[in-house]
Formats: structure tokens, sequence, C-alpha cells
């Protein structure tokens, strides 16, 4: 496979490569040369692009960032004057296309995760991240009239992170819930913060 072949550049290319790796490997499995293999690309182009572990573990990063803004549909979260139920509605869609057909995206994540706690110059860029998600999600549950948005706004995302890690590493690993499923755990959560 090369950049040629799948019409990603070689940026992005490697960076998708990396996240794989990442997935099936864990970080011990990330290096340069294995990217390359993995790519299909000739010897020394990863190291080219990303000359250290660090400039490889960012662009990963950055791509993750872009991947996952698909994955959840920024674009697609509701007004926030529908009510909290199309708000439940579109946070389980995300979350169920985390946990299913994007799970390799999710398990890469938490990887970059770890690794961003043992390596402090990898932590802004991690951080950053998730801002477009995080802050969107506050003008949401702002808009839904919460009376603490800061505090609200995390205990959305513990709950999705919480059950997204237990699903796909924890020990809930063996199968996903129905979207039903996250939508009634979602409205529930939403309701008792609302007071709805």
């Amino acid at each position: 496979m090369s950049a040629r072949t799948t019409g990603l550049s070689r940026s992005d290319l490697v960076a998708d490569t990396a996240l794989a790796l990442l997935a099936e490997r864990g970080m011990r499995g990330l290096t340069h040369r294995a990217v390359d293999e993995a790519a299909g690309l000739p010897q020394g182009s990863t190291s080219n692009l990303a000359r250290t572990r660090q400039a490889l573990l960012e662009l990963a990063v950055r791509r993750l960032a872009d991947r996952e803004a698909r994955v959840l549909a920024l674009h697609e979260m509701p007004d926030p004057r529908a009510g909290s139920a199309l708000l439940a509605d579109a946070l389980a869609l995300a979350t169920h296309r985390a946990l299913t057909r994007n799970r390799e995206l999710t398990v890469a994540r938490y990887e970059l995760a770890l690794e961003a706690t043992r390596r402090p110059e990898l932590r802004a860029y991690f951080d950053a991240t998730g801002a477009r998600f995080r802050d969107q999600l506050a003008t949401l549950v702002t808009g839904l009239g919460s009376t603490d948005p800061a505090r609200h706004t995390l205990s959305l995302i513990a709950w999705a992170d919480g059950l997204m890690f237990s699903c796909v590493a924890g020990s809930f690993g063996a199968e996903a819930p129905s979207l039903e499923e996250l939508r009634a755990g979602l409205r529930e959560l939403l309701d008792g913060m609302l007071g709805a």
C-alpha cells in the first residue's frame, strides 16, 4: 500500500498506519521501521517525515483528532433549543460509532492518552485535540440550561470515556452496548443533570 494507491497524502498514510499499529501492537510496536513496512513505504520514509519518535507521536495525535472529529460528527450536533433528547441521540450515535466501526481508532486514542501522561511534551498536543469537542459540548449544555456547564460537560465526557474504555479495553469488552442502550444512559444522565 502506498500514498498513491490509497489516495492519501504521505503524511496521512504514515499517521493512519501509526494509529493502526498502536491499536494492533501497542506503544512498543510503533517504530519508524514498522510504519514503513506496514504502509508499504521505502525504508526511511517515515523518518524523513517525522524524524523523532515525538514527531511521529504528534503526527498520529493530529491525525487522530481529524479522524475522531468525523466519528464524533461535530457538525451533526443538534441545536440545544431542540432539547436534551436530541442531544442524547446525537451523543449516543457518536459513542456507538467509536465502539463499533471505529473501535481500532478508540484503542489507539487510549494508547496515546496513556503515553501523554508520561510525555509532558505530548500532553499539549493531546489535550488540544479534545478541546474542539469539549468546547462544543459545553456550548450545547449551556444552551440546554445547565446551571453548571463546566461540571456537566465533565460528567458527560467522563460517562462516555468511561463507557468506551470499559467496552474497548475493560471488563465489558466482549460486546458493545446497543445504540438504544446508549441513548437510554445518556437521557438518564442529561435528565438528572438538567432536572428534567
